[in-house]
């Protein structure tokens, strides 16, 4: 009785912990398992990022109840990388990664991922949504999916019409329809049914169905925990020395802390308790993904899903996430073999309703409403993931973003009197950049020709040396023709 008020006292929402846990861990469980097979990796070693994400992210300071582990978001820069570089360099990216995060988190760093443009990373999560859902689409009809994203949206009718002739397609098209049919109807099954998660019941159904109507479906191959862990050599860290496998660094690293750090956001507000900390989440993420690094796993974030439903569990403390990746570890460790019964089309299912709810279909309506410049920023970089890849969308994103907050700042009002008699008054106002000079040239070089000018600068909030000397030079063109010098007045 002693040990149990002892064991109360220090942990005093165990018991509510203990059974946000085992939810989270039945919802992870086929996520972790459908994005290592869609990033081209074996299926247990999205399990190990997940049990890395447990029990040691888990374990460190930064978010509360943010859960962390292999995400969808990742998927397309993953399955890059491995497809262009090798699996046994994909340890190499992480752990780099991973490194540039702690320092990032030690240097103070992780609230300037506050500062990134929303429509970039909502635009960035709809780019990838669209490339999972293309993707998967393929392994969905049992097929071979294109390499490029352009090439995977254009061949889906192809894909789809050839279906219609193969009946191990169409089975397989069936598996995973019915998985994406009961992930969008679980949510109206009664209270007691729901119990179970979503995606759990969705694979499993799935499952039962395949092998009770001895469906012709392929299904996971598994090697076993310990066969599927494969630290990198050491001569894969020569690789490191060449251009592309640095620029994958940096966009693994940005994409990953970029993603954790505005989940942890929205998680904080699912909650009332301990807010995150930034620059300490960072470290724990960039330690997990040192880790996952280490052992050759699949590069770690904060998921938003599993986060959300670690919340909705009634969690209360960090060891609810701690907890669900000791469940993982036993998983792997105990019935690794039941992974080889679960239908590749039914985690296809699963990943095509995940790619679904990263396009912010709802907000982009009201984007283009509001605010059609941060609508147009959403949309390019959605674009530039498909057409180009993940690393350049968001620096193409980024660019536009800061150009179109550059072309909103530099907001310059040109005010003219003209009395008729007298020198004609030009008031400037706002501030004068480079992106605006055509507008100022047009509207000065259209006064009188045969009357005096005052050009009043002094309203000017800042005036840029391309503005400063434009205006010089229209000055002395104006003046060039005969009438009074141009005269200009600045702020005292």
């Amino acid at each position: 009785m002693t040990d149990n008020r002892t064991l109360i006292s220090r942990f005093p929402h165990l018991k509510e912990d203990f059974a946000a846990s085992l939810v989270v861990f039945l919802v992870a469980l086929p996520l972790c398992v459908g994005v290592s097979v869609a990033s081209g990796a074996p299926a247990e070693l999205g399990l190990v990022t997940g049990i890395v994400g447990g029990l040691v992210t888990g374990f460190m300071r930064g978010s509360s109840l943010q859960v962390s582990g292999p995400a969808a978001g990742m998927t397309v820069l993953v399955y890059e990388a491995i497809k262009e570089f090798g699996l046994p360099v994909l340890g190499v990216i992480v752990l780099a990664a991973g490194v540039i995060q702690v320092a990032m988190g030690l240097l103070r760093l992780g609230r300037y991922f506050r500062a990134i443009s929303v429509s970039v990373v909502e635009g960035m999560l709809a780019g990838i949504g669209l490339v999972i859902i293309a993707g998967q689409l393929y392994p969905a009809l049992a097929t071979k999916a294109p390499d490029s994203g352009l090439d995977k949206i254009f061949g889906v009718p192809g894909a789809l019409w050839d279906a219609f002739g193969d009946t191990d397609a169409l089975a397989s098209l069936a598996v995973a329809a019915g998985t994406i049919a009961v992930l969008l109807l679980w949510k109206y099954t009664p209270a007691k049914v729901r119990a179970l998660p979503g995606p759990l019941a969705a694979v499993g159904l799935a499952t039962l169905a395949t092998f009770g109507l001895d469906l012709p479906v392929a299904t996971v191959e598994v090697k076993g925990l310990l066969g599927s862990i494969q630290p990198p050599p050491l001569s894969a860290f020569g690789e490191l020395a060449g251009v592309g496998l640095l620029g994958t660094v940096v966009a693994f690293t940005l994409i990953a802390s970029a993603e954790s750090l505005f989940s942890a956001a929205a998680v904080d507000r699912l909650h009332s308790g301990p807010r995150t900390q930034y620059n300490k989440e960072l470290v724990a993420q960039g330690t997990g993904n040192m880790v996952c690094g280490v052992l050759g796993a699949l590069p770690m974030t904060a998921v938003i899903v599993r986060s959300a439903t670690n919340v909705h569990a009634g969690a209360r403390t960090k060891a609810s996430r701690v907890l669900h990746g000791v469940w993982l570890l036993l998983f792997a460790a105990l019935l690794p073999d039941v992974l080889a019964y679960i239908p590749i089309p039914a985690l296809a299912g699963i990943l095509i309703h995940a790619g679904a709810k990263l396009i912010p279909v709802r907000s982009l309506t009201g984007l283009w409403r509001e605010h059609r410049g941060e609508a147009l920023v959403l949309a390019a970089t959605a674009v530039s993931i498909v057409a180009v890849s993940m690393f350049e969308g968001v620096l193409i994103g980024l660019a536009l973003a800061v150009i179109k907050t550059a072309w909103e700042a530099s907001h310059v009002r040109l005010e003219v009197v003209d009395k008729g008699i007298g020198p004609v008054e030009a008031h400037l106002s706002g501030n004068a950049t480079f992106l605006r000079l055509p507008k100022i040239l047009d509207s000065l070089e259209s006064l009188p020709q045969d009357r005096p000018v005052r050009l009043d600068l002094s309203g000017l909030h800042h005036l840029d040396h391309a503005c400063r000397t434009a205006l010089d030079n229209w000055a002395e063109r104006h003046s060039a023709v005969g009438t009074e010098p141009v005269k200009l007045v600045t702020a005292a």
